[in-house]
């Protein structure tokens, strides 16, 4: 799912939206989380031991990856076209340090056609550290924004949760 992380321009004929930060304010509906546990070494830290901003973006991608994998499509719909990441944003909430375990909780969210938002909730021993999101765009083969299939959007929807009133 490398070809996420491609850059395609997007317009507002594409049926996406901007997606507002922070979005601290989610609360789950009946909806499936998927969990995924990432073990943290030194290489992810500073002399001090914090661990560097940048990992929580690694760690998304690999979260997103492991989850479309696991939950949506194991092929990742090479077949059909490329997913592209829109958007991508982080808070942090508190320090992390090297050797504890983060918990990454994902859901989804602001599901259209052609796109849908990833919502990111890392966790230390159940305290919430950091949160992010990610918009997602997916474009044929042409890299023409493209609908996604029913039974794609269906899996999906599993993992939706509303914003908070």
């Amino acid at each position: 799912m490398s070809a996420i992380l491609s850059q395609h321009p997007v317009t507002k004929e594409n049926e996406v939206e901007a997606i507002p930060f922070p979005l601290v304010y989610l609360r789950p509906r009946q909806a499936k989380t998927f969990r995924h546990s990432i073990d943290v070494y030194l290489k992810d830290s500073n002399a001090t031991g914090n661990i560097y901003f940048a990992r929580h973006f690694e760690w998304q991608g690999i979260c997103r990856e492991r989850w479309f994998f696991e939950c949506i499509s194991a092929d990742m719909l090479q077949s059909l076209g490329v997913f592209i990441t829109k958007e991508a944003q982080q808070q942090y909430v508190c320090e992390t340090f090297a050797f504890q375990k983060i918990e990454c909780e994902v859901n989804t969210f602001a599901i259209k056609q052609c796109s849908f938002s990833l919502s990111f909730r890392f966790l230390v021993d159940g305290k919430l550290v950091a949160t992010g999101h990610q918009q997602i765009v997916f474009a044929n083969k042409e890299k023409k924004i493209s609908r996604l299939p029913e039974h794609i959007l269906e899996k999906i929807r599993e993992y939706e949760i509303d914003k908070a009133e």
